[in-house]
């Protein structure tokens, strides 16, 4: 599979999951994910690999209630509330693996080249590790699950991480029997994929006024 293939096939995974993957395809994917590009080369990445049943229950319980929710956010839009109750939006306990990635803003020290002005920029790295892990993965013929119905202080009591490091994804990663041809929010009618929308210059209508005034200048 070429890198377009997997940018085309990549799917957030819910109910195709068949168990684990295997040690040595998880060992690749998280090289891929180490890989990946980082504000001043910090790596502000932390992985915690989640594999005991009583914990993924937990989770999964607690993911649950959040569900809840949001369900009953929707009370008010019927049509909407039906189409959230086919959508399944987390695979924890049948994927057999959690991983769990984290925000570590001390891993380069205090003075983390690019930094500076945009503090997020530490948390958009985290970001691309993931999306290198999911391009692995897809390679593989691996699904991945990006659960993000919960809160963070929970994530981050179960799993133990200290104070300064943020929770930002739980992934369930795992063997799938297949991948979706058409991703879940699309086939449930949730949400279809925008097309591509590119501004020149500038956004928007501001586009027109810039180039007006670069004409003038």
């Amino acid at each position: 599979m070429d890198l377009y293939d997997a940018i085309a096939r990549r799917r957030d995974t819910r109910a195709e999951f068949t168990g684990p993957p295997s040690e040595d395809a998880l060992a690749r994917i998280l090289e891929a994910a180490n890989l990946a590009p980082s504000v001043g080369m910090s790596q502000p990445w932390v992985f915690v690999t989640v594999r005991h049943p009583a914990r993924l229950a937990a989770f999964r319980d607690h993911v649950a209630s959040e569900r809840e929710v949001f369900a009953a956010s929707l009370a008010d839009d019927p049509e909407r509330a039906a189409r959230f109750s086919r959508i399944k939006v987390e695979g924890i306990v049948e994927s057999g693996l959690g991983l769990v990635v984290g925000y570590d803003p001390t891993t380069a020290g205090r003075h983390v080249l690019g930094r500076h002005a945009i503090a997020d920029t530490g948390l958009y790295s985290v970001c691309l590790a993931i999306q290198n892990l999911w391009l692995a993965a897809t390679a593989e013929g691996l699904g991945v699950g990006w659960v993000s119905f919960y809160r963070e202080e929970v994530l981050a009591d179960l799993v133990g991480f200290p104070a300064h490091v943020r929770p930002v994804a739980w992934l369930c990663v795992g063997e799938v029997d297949e991948l979706p041809d058409v991703p879940d929010l699309e086939r449930f009618g949730w949400r279809s994929r925008r097309p591509l929308v590119v501004h020149d210059e500038a956004y928007g209508t501001a586009a027109a006024e810039l180039e007006e005034v670069l004409r003038s200048s």
